[in-house]
């Protein structure tokens, strides 16, 4: 049996004997069947003992057994808007596979890459956000990112275990999922916050408030953190220059058309505050564009071989267990527990943002990215009224906690990519332990600044 299916057995273990005797540690009864479904889902996701997506339907099934709350409740995340921003992105980032675009944008700015080493781990980095732009999935960013700059490795003489190559493939890892915290529909966790801010809030969190927000300081600052301590830690010269590589075909009419949805979407995202349109509804319609017969890009059999539904349910499942907490007066209790254990305070802005971020930070060691919404999404309200902070605010707290990734396994998507890089492991939580580190001493005191002159914590 493997480690990760003993502790999953261990939780479940747990998660039974809270269910049948939660007297034990003074829970009422009324609550232990949401706490034990709670505990039992929260476990098996952070194990990984079984798939994301098998996890949420299994919460399904055990909460519609059990009669734990209503379908309304129960089923809560597939109507919330995150959820169809992450059918969009599965659907997009199929689409630019399918199509070919993917591996033309990333071609094209390959190609600008060349000179020193330094030149091209800023370029790499640069690239893997401005992508994050275009692609909402991070997943297909990786997929088409990572092996195109494998190969530029090799044509720059930087071969297998050399430290040219492991800097540049953590730069394309890094680069494309880390800042992309700091863009709202470009990371799952993101999608789950959203949901949790609307569902639990109605807290409508708008793509171009979000990006004012965050990417000055979490997104570009940190992509120029990310990329000097690549440097410093990986150090290498280019062996060669770059060889010529294969020329491209002529743009086809489905890359045209996806382009400009891409590019129709990317304009509606960023203008969500002037017509109203959340960015999930935007992804979605973007979608059944790609799909349409005769207008589309992805044809059925593609969708049905390039698209991949696990995350989907991952979602849903996730959104649903933060409705089951809310409405089962759970939250009420968690609420009452983390003032005990976080030390918030009125009148002491710095101090409360800090410890917010960091306990978001932490709280991903053990529930991985997505679950920290999860977890932390319904005690914003409780915290936000013993803090004095604007509760949009306290819920963004997290999104810096996301970008104080400490180690890598709490990103789903960077560990795919360190796993098709074929980089150490060892590499990866070096980088991540210290931009992690850097990121809470250096970064998240300006965030605080920037947040401050722009009147979220007044």
């Amino acid at each position: 049996m493997s480690v990760a299916r003993a502790a999953g057995g261990g939780f479940a273990a747990l998660a039974l004997a809270l269910y049948l005797w939660p007297q034990a540690i003074g829970l009422a009864p009324g609550l232990a069947p949401t706490a034990a479904l709670v505990l039992f889902a929260l476990g098996f996701w952070a194990t990984g003992a079984l798939p994301f997506h098998l996890t949420s339907l299994l919460l399904f099934v055990l909460a519609t057994a059990l009669e734990i709350a209503p379908p309304r409740v129960i089923f809560a995340g597939f109507a919330s808007s995150a959820l169809w921003l992450v059918f969009g992105g599965l659907v997009i980032g199929a689409a630019v596979q399918t199509t070919g675009l993917g591996r033309r944008l990333a071609r094209l700015l390959v190609g600008h890459l060349g000179g020193s080493y330094r030149r091209i781990i800023y370029g790499t980095v640069a690239m893997g956000v401005g992508l994050a732009f275009l692609i909402p999935a991070a997943m297909g960013r990786i997929m088409i990112m990572v092996p195109i700059f494998a190969a530029l490795a090799g044509e720059l003489g930087l071969g297998r275990g050399s430290r040219g190559r492991t800097g540049i493939l953590l730069a394309v890892s890094f680069g494309t999922i880390l800042p992309a915290f700091a863009i709202l529909p470009a990371n799952l966790p993101n999608m789950v916050l959203l949901g949790v801010s609307e569902t639990l809030y109605d807290v409508r969190l708008t793509y171009a408030a979000w990006l004012l927000l965050h990417f000055p300081v979490l997104g570009l600052l940190y992509a120029l953190l990310l990329a000097e301590l690549i440097c410093r830690l990986f150090p290498d010269r280019p062996r060669e220059r770059a060889a010529a590589t294969e020329a491209l075909p002529p743009w086809s009419l489905a890359e045209r058309r996806l382009l400009a949805i891409l590019l129709l979407a990317l304009v509606l995202w960023a203008t969500d505050s002037l017509h109203g349109v959340s960015p999930g509804w935007v992804a979605l319609g973007a979608a059944v564009t790609c799909m349409a017969p005769g207008v589309g890009v992805l044809d059925v059999r593609s969708f049905e071989t390039a698209t991949s539904f696990g995350v989907f349910f991952y979602i849903a499942g996730l959104l649903g267990m933060v409705s089951l907490i809310d409405s089962s007066g759970l939250a009420a209790l968690l609420a009452e527990t983390a003032g005990r254990w976080l030390p918030v305070a009125p009148d002491a802005p710095a101090w409360n943002f800090g410890i917010m971020v960091l306990a978001a930070s932490l709280m991903g060691l053990v529930t991985a990215h997505p679950g920290v919404p999860a977890v932390l999404g319904p005690l914003a309200g409780p915290l936000a009224e013993a803090s004095g902070l604007p509760l949009v605010s306290v819920l963004m707290t997290q999104v810096a906690g996301f970008s104080a990734t400490l180690l890598p396994y709490v990103s789903a998507p960077l560990m795919v990519a360190i796993q098709i890089a074929n980089v150490g492991l060892g590499a990866a939580t070096r980088l991540s332990l210290l931009l992690g580190s850097l990121t809470l001493v250096l970064l998240v005191p300006l965030a605080y600044l920037w947040w401050r002159w722009l009147g979220y914590l007044s």
